[in-house]
């Protein structure tokens, strides 16, 4: 049985991460594998992980402190941020000493890199007899300095995969010069419920990390109006990160505390209820590579709106047929597609049930061959 070795930064909260933690788990019957994580951010990966599905963490003492550096800026405490610094300096070096010694070493016979900074390594010290994979989640959002980075780390791996058939069109184009190939394969759809929701509930539903480019004040603020009309609305939003204290003051501002629930990271199975229990899917993302939230909210049979800024929601949404997708960021638009949806349970429901079929090409069965296909070439 070959071994697989999947390069990660960390394995606590985040969309990558879940993607990581899903190949790993899909491949784990017909091959060993192992995730190599730079970091232990936890006592336990965020994201359920199959026993058969090996984690070896390289720094278990260390983890980044940028946000313990950006407070000592913002505050001016000049000692805080040389200490801070020369800290942030001495876990980058070993982030690059222990993933390099790995990369030179490893006994896997492919390994996915999930990091461009990992990609370069990964195509300078990686062995010969390596099958090497970068594996790129985020776009570059007319960031060509980002671009060329990726392109100049993919250059000396043999395949670049992309979760979007437009950075396949893209990085394919910049990448045929060099050996490697670009491969669109979609995140997967790790597993589909049982049931799907009924539509028939009061709620709509929001899920992923808070921070900033997830436009987590501009659904609040959306939300503040639509309550207006729907006073027996309420919000669900599932996630944490760093933009939570700034959203619990908006929400205190607005007199939102009865209607928005912020219910901080979940499991997956309190998700799936909460969904069950929802009518509307809301993102309101500035960028969004793929959108794995949108597939699962989709799985529940959940009609979804999302702004056409999200790159990955113009992949997955075919707007008028199983969800919406609103131009330019317009808040008098979206306001009044979900005004439309609340009104209107038969739309709901029509726009729902062509949302669960879109599934079919994420499910692990479909996903899964298309991996095969590129871990057998060589």
């Amino acid at each position: 049985m070959k071994k697989i070795a999947i390069l990660s930064l960390h394995l606590g909260y985040g969309g990558i991460e879940k993607s990581i933690v899903a190949l790993a788990n899909m491949l784990s019957d017909k091959y060993k594998v192992e995730i190599i994580s730079s970091y232990r951010l936890y006592d336990e990966p965020a994201f359920d992980i199959d026993k058969k599905v090996k984690v070896k963490y390289l720094i278990k003492d260390l983890i980044p402190n940028r946000e313990d550096f950006k407070r000592a800026v913002e505050d001016k405490r000049i000692k805080s941020i040389f200490k801070e610094g020369f800290k942030s300096a001495k876990i980058l070096r070993l982030r690059k000493k222990t993933m390099v010694n790995y990369i030179k070493n490893t006994d896997a016979d492919i390994v996915i890199s999930t990091r461009d900074i990992f990609d370069e390594w990964l195509g300078i010290y990686g062995p010969k007899d390596v099958l090497k994979i970068g594996w790129e989640h985020n776009h570059y959002h007319d960031d060509l300095k980002y671009a060329d980075r990726i392109t100049r780390a993919s250059s000396k791996l043999d395949y670049l995969v992309v979760v979007s058939k437009s950075l396949q069109k893209y990085y394919g184009k910049r990448l045929r010069k060099s050996k490697c190939h670009c491969v669109y394969i979609p995140n997967v759809l790790d597993s589909v419920p049982k049931r799907v929701s009924k539509l028939e509930s009061k709620r709509i539903i929001s899920v992923g990390r808070l921070s900033e480019e997830k436009g987590y004040d501009d659904l609040i603020k959306i939300f503040s109006v639509v309550s207006k009309k729907h006073k027996d609305w309420v919000l669900d939003i599932v996630g944490d990160g760093n933009e939570r204290k700034k959203l619990e003051r908006l929400i205190k501002n607005l007199k939102l505390e009865s209607k928005i629930t912020l219910h901080g990271f979940r499991g997956k199975e309190y998700i799936d209820e909460l969904m069950d229990r929802s009518s509307i899917y809301v993102m309101t993302s500035h960028t969004e590579s793929f959108g794995i939230v949108l597939i699962e909210a989709m799985s529940h049979g959940l009609p979804c709106i999302a702004f056409s800024s999200a790159e990955g929601a113009r992949e997955l949404i075919a707007s008028g047929k199983n969800g919406y997708l609103i131009k330019n960021r317009s808040y008098n638009a979206i306001i009044k597609k979900i005004n439309d949806l609340i009104k209107n349970e038969e739309a709901r429901k029509k726009i729902g049930k062509e949302a669960y079929k879109s599934i079919k090409k994420y499910t692990s069965d479909v996903v899964e061959d298309q991996w095969l296909k590129v871990l057998e070439k060589k």
